[in-house]
């Protein structure tokens, strides 16, 4: 047995914990409520941060305290008499390590550094339709990223060392079968629903007022069981979620005043991560035990709460008529039908946030293709605007008008998030899995909600079977413990083909 209790052990993983909550908190700032001109000073802050985090995961002091309980290079354990938390918190312990400590500390440095920066260049380049103003910046983000692959090492593929870090012994053996058979089955989908008599789109789009998209939104909130003592609902030019404690769990929406669904449909969406962070379990924070899984498991849970719930009737047979009431100038004359048909509209189009639930995963793949180029050195970034163009063409059949609706749309290259772009795929694939379950369990769940006028019973059912157990399973354990079944994208194109009618 080693000296060191592992309470000693929690206690220094809870510092670290607490260091990254804070440089979480400094980001969410950056994105909300920073002067533009502190970028600079932001920069330096979250440098400093990320060079502290890094040291205090990487010291000796630290390695030789996790090294008296498990072998820091083969996994092994070193002592016996642990629970089952203990004995995954130390593998994954000894698993973030052996990442940390192949990363040099200078490198961290600069890299935190340089995604500071280049989010208010991405910014401006976005919003001036400028990609050679962001071109240099992504250059170096890129070139950093393959480094950090390199750092880490990779078996087939230096993506592989990037994805990893998001979707956990994901690999892209694994995804390019996976995401080949999914875009074939998809473009095949689109094909047919076009030849479908159209919804009009038209009836969706007006002039709604900010504050009561806001209001409305926080009323959904509130019926889902997202709680205004643990979060907050602000805005932000990219919806977003972060959390520092499942206390503290934020999110942030954007307002067209043309398009009432665009902020409630983020809203929904950025929920239901917040709501995945609530219920985790406090008694282990500090610990991997109180972390998500990965982020195909957290996308899972927030496209659960925007489409799969989100877009369905029962859902709006209960909130239409209330929408309806507080925008009655533009819907006072829309039925309920036509709303429901307008909203789940198939129309490819160029802005992934506002893809239909058919078409949003092909916008995923174009950026799965670009990246793993981009990571390989098969592709420069002065070509990315082309590809990017050439790619939409084949996988949605339309071209974007503009680098601001093409490639620079997204926020995730800024941040030095290469490898972040499959898991909002594969959130698709287990949301579906993980809903087919429970609707089988609650086929009256529409009933439930009109009768109690809240989702409440929906959010205690995925924090019984998801939330609560943190990080105590792998995401392919956790699925097949939920649903029985291994991933699969057959229960997904399923549910397409249910909806929308396709022989």
């Amino acid at each position: 047995m080693p000296t060191n209790t592992y309470q000693t052990l929690v206690e220094h993983t809870k510092k670290l914990r607490l260091l990254e909550a804070v440089s979480a908190l400094l980001e969410w700032d950056q994105e909300t409520y920073m002067p533009k001109g502190a970028s600079h000073a932001r920069a330096e802050q979250l440098e400093l941060l990320a060079s502290i985090c890094h040291e205090q995961k990487t010291h000796s002091s630290y390695a030789n305290l996790l090294a008296s309980f498990i072998d820091l290079e083969t996994g092994q354990l070193c002592c016996s008499h642990l629970s089952q938390q203990q004995i995954v918190s130390l593998k994954l312990l000894q698993r973030d390590y052996k990442k940390q400590a192949a990363l040099p500390n200078k490198f961290v440095k600069q890299f935190a550094k340089l995604c500071s920066q280049s989010h208010g260049i991405w910014a401006e380049a976005r919003q001036n339709n400028n990609f050679s103003l962001f071109a240099p910046y992504l250059e170096k983000i890129i070139e950093m990223s393959r480094q950090k692959a390199d750092y880490i090492g990779f078996k087939d593929h230096p993506y592989d060392a990037l994805l990893d870090h998001y979707e956990p012994d994901m690999t892209c053996a694994q995804l390019d079968p996976l995401f080949q058979a999914l875009g074939q089955q998809l473009h095949s989908f689109v094909q047919q629903i076009q030849k479908q008599p159209r919804a009009d789109t038209s009836i969706l789009h007006g002039t709604f007022a900010e504050q009561q998209q806001l209001d409305f939104g926080k009323l959904i909130l509130e019926k889902v069981g997202y709680s205004f003592d643990f979060g907050r609902l602000d805005l932000s030019t990219h919806p977003f979620s972060t959390s520092f404690h499942p206390t503290d769990s934020r999110i942030t929406s954007r307002i067209h005043k043309t398009s009432v669904l665009d902020c409630l449909s983020a809203i929904l969406h950025e929920a239901g991560h917040g709501l995945y962070e609530m219920g985790l379990p406090q008694d282990f924070y500090g610990t991997p035990i109180c972390e998500a899984i990965s982020l195909g498991i957290h996308e899972s849970q927030s496209r659960f709460w925007e489409t799969f719930i989100g877009q369905s009737q029962q859902f709006w047979q209960y909130f239409y008529p209330l929408l309806a009431q507080t925008f009655p100038a533009q819907l006072g004359h829309v039925s309920l039908d036509q709303f429901y048909r307008a909203m789940n509209a198939v129309h490819p189009s160029v802005i992934r946030i506002e893809a239909d639930e058919v078409t949003y995963c092909l916008h995923i793949l174009v950026r799965y293709e670009i990246e793993k180029a981009l990571i390989k050195k098969e592709l420069s970034v002065k070509d990315i605007p082309d590809m990017w163009n050439m790619l939409m063409k084949r996988f949605l059949g339309v071209e974007p008008a503009s680098d601001q609706e093409g490639c620079l749309q997204d926020i995730h290259w800024s941040m030095g998030g290469f490898g972040y772009f499959p898991t909002y795929a594969l959130g698709n694939l287990y949301a579906a899995q993980i809903f087919a379950t429970f609707e089988t369990l609650h086929p009256d769940w529409g009933q439930r909600l009109a009768k109690e006028q809240s989702l409440n019973f929906v959010t205690t059912w995925l924090r019984c079977e998801i939330h609560e157990h943190g990080h105590l399973y792998s995401a392919e354990e956790l699925i097949k413990r939920v649903t029985g079944q291994a991933l699969s994208p057959e229960p997904y194109l399923r549910y397409l083909k249910n909806k929308y009618t396709l022989s």
